[in-house]
């Protein structure tokens, strides 16, 4: 099946890699000359593991190519992806759908035989009916169908995501629609993926819902790991003991400094924006969205604590930058609200991140970089940890304590143990622990 990606941001550069990967002739489109050179060239603009592998593969074996020139793409496709963003809107925090319109017209202008055009980027509730709309305005309703397939990858898991889902959500009522969403998802039915087909509504709907409850249980572990610091409980055996009771799941129960990424922010915020032009209320999710903001914040006064409540003139390695490991998504990690704060505070800080340094060098003016985590610690008069990396898991102990200044840690990943830091030599702070 020929099929066209209409952008080649995260969601769209990867559904467009593994289509191709499934055997699909795909080409991705994109409005940036200067990307879509890079991506001919076998280049990746985005950190997300095995990519670049997949992509060079397929592009070697004839089955994805990439354009600037929509028109051609479009010839003989028999369906279109819509994959670009949908950032929270300026002022309001609704979702600006302003590129979701201009790709719908832009591909309107374009469709002659029956089409299946699709949603990929997160939208909310109805942008559907509106996408059909606009098309209806230039095309003949018999030459398209408008479907909602939202995409459910997590960033540095993105291919198994893809290829190994939990489900694959399909949004029309349309047959002839679904007999070409059926073709394009056929290679997963030897793995019994579930594919839901439902309303395209209910599609849009549930994207949003189901980020919406991930980030509830990120907040709710959060606020249960600062009562289990004020009653001496331990936090992660909290997450244990009630994530192993199979109506609650023990994914997305780690307390840490709160969620970030280019999902749960805007979506919960999108969502709350929804509810209330249907005068509905959402107070559980608005809360959420408080709490981790908040949690941000306290964070950074927790590091301030840890320090004696004074960090002026002290020099702090931070190791982590990104909102998540194996990605160079800044987008509302916690660290740009705990780096700033320190640095108000007077703080000189010295950071390492495996991958986002290019990322985070204009969020984060004022903070020196290092080439890897033994030359941030180097003077270091306390160890914060921010993201958890891989490799941070296995830092040498001894050579951390031999070239910080002083053995202070504040763990805000709990990756190590209490008892076994302490025992190391080091002053040693974690999330929900005693």
């Amino acid at each position: 099946m020929r099929v066209v990606v209409v952008g080649t941001g995260y969601v769209g550069l990867v559904s467009g890699v593994c289509f191709a990967d499934f055997g699909h002739e795909v080409v991705c489109v994109d409005t940036d000359p200067a990307k879509i050179a890079t991506l001919r060239d076998g280049g990746v603009p985005i950190y997300e593991p095995g990519l670049e592998t997949l992509l060079n593969a397929n592009i070697t074996a004839g089955r994805l190519s990439f354009t600037t020139d929509l028109g051609t793409a479009m010839q003989g496709a028999q369906a279109v992806f819509i994959a670009v963003g949908t950032p929270s809107r300026r002022g309001d925090g609704h979702a600006d759908l302003s590129f979701v319109y201009a790709a719908t017209e832009d591909i309107a202008a374009h469709i002659e035989d029956f089409t299946v055009v699709i949603t990929k980027s997160t939208v909310p509730v109805g942008t559907g009916d509106e996408v059909e709309a606009i098309l209806a305005r230039t095309c003949d309703p018999a030459h398209f169908a408008v479907v909602s397939n939202p995409e459910f990858l997590r960033e540095g898991a993105a291919i198994n995501d893809f290829k190994r889902p939990d489900r694959v959500v399909v949004g029309t009522e349309d047959p002839r629609a679904q007999e070409v969403m059926r073709e394009l998802y056929r290679p997963l039915f030897i793995n019994e993926t579930p594919i839901v087909f439902t309303t395209r509504r209910t599609s849009e709907l549930i994207k949003y819902a189901g980020n919406a409850f991930l980030a509830t249980k990120i907040t709710f572990i959060n606020e249960i790991a600062d009562l289990c610091e004020a009653v001496g409980a331990d936090v992660q055996d909290v997450a244990r003991g009630i994530g192993l009771d199979k109506r609650i799941g023990a994914k997305f129960l780690h307390a840490g400094p709160g969620y970030g990424g280019s999902c749960f922010p805007k979506d919960t915020l999108a969502l709350v924006k929804t509810a209330e032009d249907y005068k509905t209320d959402l107070s559980i999710v608005s809360s959420v969205i408080q709490a981790n903001t908040d949690r941000k914040t306290a964070m950074a006064y927790k590091i301030l604590d840890a320090c004696g409540g004074d960090v002026s003139g002290k020099r702090l390695a931070v190791l982590g930058l990104s909102f998540k490991p194996n990605t160079d998504d800044m987008r509302d990690a916690p660290s740009l609200t705990i780096l700033p704060f320190l640095q108000k505070k007077g703080a000189d800080i010295m950071a390492y991140d495996p991958a986002a340094i290019d990322e985070a060098r204009p969020l984060l003016p004022g903070v020196s970089f290092a080439p890897d985590a033994y030359v941030a610690l180097e003077g270091a008069e306390a160890l914060i940890l921010i993201t958890e990396w891989d490799q941070f898991r296995a830092l040498n102990l001894d050579r951390v304590r031999g070239v910080m200044r002083a053995p202070l840690v504040i763990d805000l990943r709990n990756i190590y143990r209490p008892t076994e830091m302490r025992a190391q030599g080091f002053t040693y702070f974690s999330i929900g622990r005693a």
